[in-house]
């Protein structure tokens, strides 16, 4: 099916259901969903929602976590003409409370997992939304002066939307919270042009037809989700959402389903090298490997590669403001070795339609070969942080009649691709240097762990390491001060089991400066 460029997200999902009624759309353990099962459902939770918000809804909450609410309600919200906003109960409960009322939501699809998180949630919501629980049932429920409320009984008996109402390019299509500098989440609003230009990009990467199985391994409130369903559901494939106890192990997994595309962050790949998981071999079904959300070690994808003989591995790069991913880079086993930097696979070059600058402190462009702040315009741009004038200022700006975002990342042109470099706020000062802690993590990698974090920690002049499957420490920590200027070289190097990760399944830093403050405290009891 070629894709139109105007038409909205969620087109694809509807007119599969119509066309291969029978193909399976998901599966979440032993449970599948038709196209036909999944669009009848999808279309009655979205007359619901019409009728609930008396008339067309603007957002509708997603509250479900690896459930038929978690993955269907996006469609529901889509197809009845609103954005949708996806909430999950592992945050916590004030922030998820700060999501609620930033966003301002018609409406709330729950889970039964959910549910129990509603009353301290929606007490003195100053705008409530109307609820609607699939799979519960109203006798159930415990909400003293809550709003509008419609179960499973009022769901399974609801007529299904007959049509969908039409969509602009520039309508929102999802609404996503990520962290924000002042502690409170700061919303990216992505439109449907947005992600209609993404798919479209991807699209001709990656051919991907009916036949085709993709993994989901991300948690709906992370961006690069949206990839797993839409591309899939866009093309009348299959996605299939892991449990997290399978991603520990998942050769079995993807043989069983016949996954072609395999889709997580970088973590995980590591998590799996690191358990010996990755075998020469051990994952025949793929013909896609792909990664993104923070960097990807060459030690990784030169393992996972073995894995997966038979499948491209590619190293996507973007931030949620430029609409789940703005590049790639393609491995190959024969050059891609010795084209990485600091140990870590280049993210290669922009989507076709995009453009950038690479600029220096001073917002002066640079040339090739020279590191600045990355800074990214085109046609996947969101429009600027919901209802954040201020900003959506100070990240955006105008140039040569181009809307840019600054990605805070920075980069380096090196002949045809992009290299990253780390973080502009991983870029620390101590002791009069400026220091990359991207370039030390990958000088102690060389220098024999799996992993490896820097910290500033305990202070803002010490830099401490955090290292996986070292061994000798001590080795370690000479090895690698043999390869560092001694300003660069680590005052300490800790081991530890496993990294932490937050809910998106990247490296969580605050996490391990608390590890490192209670081990301190532990030793001066």
């Amino acid at each position: 099916m070629t894709m139109q460029p105007d038409r909205p997200l969620g087109a694809g999902f509807l007119q599969y259901a119509r066309t291969t009624p029978d193909a399976v759309a998901l599966t979440i353990g032993k449970r599948a969903w038709t196209y036909a099962e999944a669009g009848r459902t999808a279309l009655r939770w979205a007359a619901r929602l019409t009728e609930v918000a008396g008339g067309r809804p603007a957002r509708v909450g997603v509250f479900g976590h690896r459930s038929e609410v978690g993955y269907l309600g996006a469609p529901a919200a889509l197809l009845a003409g609103a954005a949708f906003v996806p909430l999950n109960r592992r945050f916590p409960l004030q922030r998820t409370r700060a999501m609620l009322e930033a966003a301002e939501l018609d409406a709330l699809i729950v889970d039964q997992g959910s549910v129990d998180q509603l009353p301290a949630l929606l007490a003195g919501l100053p705008r409530p939304p109307a609820l609607l629980l699939p799979e519960t049932d109203r006798a159930d429920l415990r909400l003293p002066g809550a709003p509008r409320v419609l179960d499973r009984a009022d769901l399974a008996a609801a007529t299904p939307l007959a049509e969908p109402p039409a969509i602009a390019p520039d309508d929102l299509a999802y609404l996503l919270f990520t962290s924000g500098s002042t502690g409170t989440p700061k919303g990216v609003p992505i439109t449907h042009g947005n992600v209609r230009a993404f798919l479209t990009a991807n699209q001709a990467r990656y051919r991907l037809t009916a036949r085709d199985r993709l993994t989901q391994t991300f948690d709906q409130t992370f961006d690069l989700s949206v990839f797993d369903f839409f591309m899939a559901w866009e093309h009348g494939a299959r996605v299939c959402a892991m449990d997290p106890i399978e991603l520990l192990a998942p050769h079995r997994y993807l043989e069983r389903n016949e996954i072609s595309l395999w889709f997580s962050v970088p973590s995980v790949a590591a998590m799996l090298r690191r358990r010996g998981v990755l075998t020469p071999g051990s994952m025949p079904t793929l013909r896609w490997s792909l990664f993104c959300g923070e960097a990807l070690p060459r030690a990784t994808a030169e393992a996972w590669q073995a894995a997966a003989p038979q499948s491209v591995l590619e190293n996507l790069y973007g931030p949620t403001e430029l609409t789940i991913a703005c590049s790639a880079y393609r491995w190959q086993p024969d050059r891609s070795p010795a084209e990485c930097v600091h140990d870590n696979v280049p993210i290669g070059e922009l989507y076709p339609g995009l453009r950038h600058l690479v600029l220096d402190p001073h917002g002066q462009a640079l040339g090739e070969g020279l590191p600045g702040e990355l800074c990214v315009a085109g046609p996947q741009t969101s429009p600027g942080y919901w209802r954040a004038p201020a900003l959506t200022a100070e990240r955006f700006f105008e140039h040569e009649g181009h809307t840019y975002y600054r990605t805070g990342d920075l980069v380096r042109r090196e002949q045809d691709r992009l290299v990253h470099l780390g973080r502009n706020d991983q870029q620390v000062k101590v002791g009069g240097y400026r220091i990359e802690l991207g370039e030390i993590e990958a000088v102690l990698r060389r220098s024999g762990c799996a992993e490896a974090v820097c910290l500033l920690w305990p202070d803002e002049q010490s830099i401490t390491a955090v290292v996986t499957s070292a061994g000798d420490l001590a080795a370690l920590t000479e090895a690698a001060a043999q390869k560092l200027p001694s300003y660069m070289a680590p005052k300490a190097v800790h081991a530890i089991d496993e990294l932490p990760l937050n809910p998106n399944g990247k490296v969580d830093r605050n996490a391990l400066r608390a590890h490192l403050a209670d081990r301190e405290a532990l030793i001066t009891a």
